[in-house]
């Protein structure tokens, strides 16, 4: 790991820790069975503690290559995904090449014309503008044949993936990191990376060689930025390793000299110095994201690699549009698969919600399998047509601690293509066999025990109104980043009475609380998309039957700063309201 620049960088805003935590923290640490050590690792900023980023194998061999390509002025090009993870790679490495004064070539390919990975007429495309050394970054572990057509045709493909190593055989590649490749330890903390940061690994042992042939390349702390949104959106597992990137990435995001990323916050926003990670989660992910859904990615890539500030705005205008544009697009698309599965609906148990529609986009299935996985709380697999006439193909979304990839696995025969890992996967297969897959998957999935194939109803610990304060909201902070293996914390809360409540926009709900022992604490909550949620009641009912029956009423929720007009309150994130 480059840590040149970072010692001073890890110890600033370090957190301590300190045996006086707000009893709710101690109590959210006591149930994930941590002790002072546990604790005092899961805390910890310090870079020099997580293992060598360039220890994976091939890194050598592809840093030498890269090295010699510069020195021999052979044209080198990046190939990467269309998703978050994939333009945060290519803006990574687009970056540090920067840094070290050689212009690359960046490639990115359409899911609608080339689709997902990489592919021999991408190779032959490269071959046409000349370029002699192809880098992929976030794909290419399962694109045998293009490597094939690599080697043929005399390109070097240095393949820098974390998907999973799924063929019978790895490509036959010049070079391939990768953590979850075959041959890489299993139980290695660098298997849960995202592809930024293999990417970034390939990065450091690059400027490692070439300081030691005496070259000055900078730190290259300030590309964290990119392996955190990265990491955050590709819903990485925060293991001890990733923690600590995303924390030293988010950590310089306010003082960013990246024009592509500080478009992304308003001034107010970088002024409070801290980002949480829910606005890469929620605002930032999509905004990129959404061009590869609807069309081409490139302006994604463009703002992330843009030196000018009035351009960076352009794009990021572009990026807003598309993505207002992918909201309607995907409230229909997700209005009419709920409709379908609930026509499904017969009484007997609802396994999974398997759905399909030819002209539904292909480019939002995969939103809109998370939202029916959150809507029945159990996996879904939503299909459309694809570009080729009679073949079909799907987003998969797991629930529960489904491993959803080995179920699909099982009915690989039916396939044409399928790739992806344990919580969402891809695929696509002839129309034609929609009806045995559905059959053979509810029955795959039904073998499994249902409390590890549902989402189950679930909160960390139970909270009294009194306990919610500033002290807590802090010291939730230090607990950043949230996210895959690090879920914000949910809070159950009883001894509180609704005193009203307001709709807004006829769908969310705006909601006032008060503590029943002490009616002076007051809080306020609001919840997004509440009203028409399937198995919730409305806001009318909850308050009467609390008025009616002097019921007690529990409340599910996690906990936010409102930021308005510049003030701030603690404002309660409510997932639902019963009695």
């Amino acid at each position: 790991m480059d840590t040149t620049h970072t010692t001073h960088h890890s110890t600033t805003q370090r957190p301590q820790v300190k045996p006086n935590f707000h009893p709710v923290i101690q109590r959210i640490f006591d149930k994930r069975e941590m002790g002072p050590k546990e604790i005092s690792e899961f805390l910890s900023w310090d870079l020099k503690a997580m293992p060598s980023l360039t220890s994976m194998k091939d890194v050598d061999i592809a840093s030498k290559r890269v090295i010699e390509a510069i020195e021999n002025g052979e044209k080198i090009a990046i190939y990467g995904d269309y998703d978050v993870d994939g333009t945060t790679s290519c803006a990574l490495l687009h970056h540090f090449f920067k840094m070290i004064d050689v212009e690359v070539g960046l490639i990115q390919p359409s899911r609608f014309i080339e689709g997902y990975g990489i592919h021999p007429p991408s190779i032959d495309k490269a071959l046409e503008d000349g370029y002699k050394v192809l880098i992929t970054v976030d794909c290419g572990i399962t694109n045998n044949e293009a490597a094939d057509r690599a080697k043929e045709v005399g390109i070097d493909l240095i393949i820098t993936d974390h998907h999973k190593d799924a063929r019978d055989v790895m490509p036959d590649a010049f070079a391939i990191i990768n953590p979850n490749r075959r041959d890489e330890p299993a139980d290695s903390e660098l298997t849960a990376l995202a592809g930024v940061t293999v990417g970034f690994a390939l990065a450091v042992q690059i400027r490692e060689d070439l300081n030691a042939k005496g070259r000055n390349i900078p730190s290259l702390y300030s590309l964290l930025q990119f392996a955190a949104i990265g990491t955050i959106c590709d819903l990485a597992k925060l293991n001890p390793t990733n923690l600590k990137i995303v924390r030293h990435g988010l950590k310089q995001i306010p003082t960013t000299q990246y024009h592509g990323i500080k478009a992304f916050f308003t001034p107010e926003e970088r002024q409070r110095g801290f980002v949480p990670s829910e606005k890469l989660s929620f605002n930032i992910g999509p905004l990129i994201n959404s061009k590869g859904r609807l069309d081409h990615p490139e302006k994604a890539l463009q703002l992330l690699t843009i030196e000018d500030d009035k351009k960076a705005f352009e794009y990021f205008s572009h990026l807003e549009i598309c993505n207002k544009e992918r909201k309607f697009i995907q409230a229909e698309v997700f209005n009419s698969a709920k409709e379908q599965v609930l026509k499904g609906l017969d009484g007997s148990e609802h396994v999974a919600s398997i759905v399909y529609s030819p002209d539904w986009h292909e480019g939002v299935i995969g939103i809109v399998a998370s939202k029916l996985v959150e809507t029945f709380k159990v996996p879904a697999i939503v299909f459309t047509n694809s570009e080729q006439k009679g073949i079909i193909k799907a987003s998969a979304r797991s629930a529960g601690e489904l491993n959803l990839f080995d179920c699909l696995a099982e009915n690989s025969d039916l396939f044409l293509k399928f790739g992806g890992h344990k919580a969402a996967a891809g695929l696509s297969m002839p129309l034609e066999n929609l009806n045995v897959f559905k059959k053979n998957m509810q029955s795959t999935i039904a073998s499994v025990p249902a409390i590890q194939r549902t989402v189950q109803n679930y909160f960390d610990i139970e909270i009294e109104p009194h306990e919610i304060n500033p002290k807590l909201l802090k010291e939730l902070e230090m607990l950043e980043p949230f996210g895959m293996g690090n879920q914000k914390p949910i809070f159950k809360m009883r001894g509180f009475r609704l005193d009203s409540y307001d709709l807004l926009k006829d769908v969310h709900v705006r909601w006032n609380l008060s503590s029943i022992k002490d009616p002076k604490c007051k809080l306020k909550g609001i919840s997004f998309n509440y009203i028409g949620k399937w198995g919730i009641n409305h806001p009318e009912d909850t308050y009467e039957a609390q008025e009616r029956n002097q019921e007690e009423l529990t409340a599910y929720f996690t906990l936010g700063v409102n930021h308005f007009k510049g003030n701030q309150y603690i404002q309660l994130m409510i997932e639902r309201i019963e009695s």
